[in-house]
């Protein structure tokens, strides 16, 4: 097979706690194939053995390697761009891990970057130390951009929240690498090792997940499996290849069978 999948995993994989109907069995068909596929999240929180882990507790046994975040997106990114660079980071363990396995340095004096992921552990005094690092020329990175993330009775306020404090207070724009980015939508399509148009990006957000698989070539899915309904599509100018109930619809895509 010479065909590929990212997948999106909140409103894809799983909705909240509960595994969404025939996820599981659509990951055995894609094992059984020997077809390659990623999950790809634009939550920095945890690591890719954390997001394993995760899926191993629903039923769905994959390796570490199926998982790419946004802070793995980040981490590679950066190095290649500055090694050995340091970096002042508010997130949780996901995102440090990330850096450190790339060798970015956690610090809090002149850093090379203020680098911002998701996390409930960030507070008042890490905006003002950020703020002013960032006044002294350190660059301002988002993992991603998302304004909010879903918990089990709402939302709370994601990555996207927090950059935007740090740039109204610096006037200074943050780069992002999160989902729509083609920096980590180019990345995860090499680690799958297929061609852009074998590249198939299975979402259920219009504007991360299908957006950035349109502007990427790639040919995009949405399921309405999570939070966008079909009437949603009459408010973008963008449509996705394809519309199915839930992932479990693609057990019968020509391309598997």
């Amino acid at each position: 097979m010479d065909i590929g999948f990212l997948l999106d995993m909140d409103g894809v994989i799983y909705k909240g706690k509960e595994l969404i109907k025939g996820a599981d069995l659509f990951i055995k068909k894609l094992q059984e194939k020997k077809i390659p596929f990623l999950f790809i999240t634009n939550n920095s929180q945890r690591s890719r053995r954390d997001v394993q882990l995760k899926l191993s507790k629903m039923g769905i046994d994959v390796s570490e390697s199926n998982v790419f975040t946004c802070a793995t997106a980040t981490a590679r990114f950066l190095a290649k761009q500055k090694p050995n660079a340091s970096a002042y980071v508010i997130g949780d363990s996901g995102l440090m891990n990330a850096l450190h396995d790339n060798n970015i340095a956690n610090c809090d004096s002149d850093p090379d970057y203020v680098i911002v992921g998701e996390g409930t552990s960030f507070n008042m005094n890490m905006i003002e130390a950020a703020t002013k690092m960032i006044m002294k020329g350190a660059k301002l990175i988002a993992t991603n951009l998302d304004p909010n993330c879903p918990v089990a009775d709402g939302i709370r306020p994601g990555c996207g929240a927090i950059v935007a404090m740090l740039e109204t207070a610096t006037g200074k724009k943050a780069f992002s690498m999160g989902k729509p980015s083609p920096i980590m939508f180019r990345e995860a399509r090499k680690e799958l090792g297929v061609r852009t148009e074998k590249t198939f990006m299975v979402g259920d957000t219009m504007e991360t997940d299908i957006i950035g698989g349109v502007e990427m070539g790639y040919r995009s899915i949405l399921v309405l499996s999570g939070g966008t309904k079909k009437e949603d599509l009459n408010n973008f100018a963008y449509h996705p290849d394809k519309v199915i109930p839930s992932i479990y619809s693609l057990m019968d895509l020509p391309e598997l069978n």
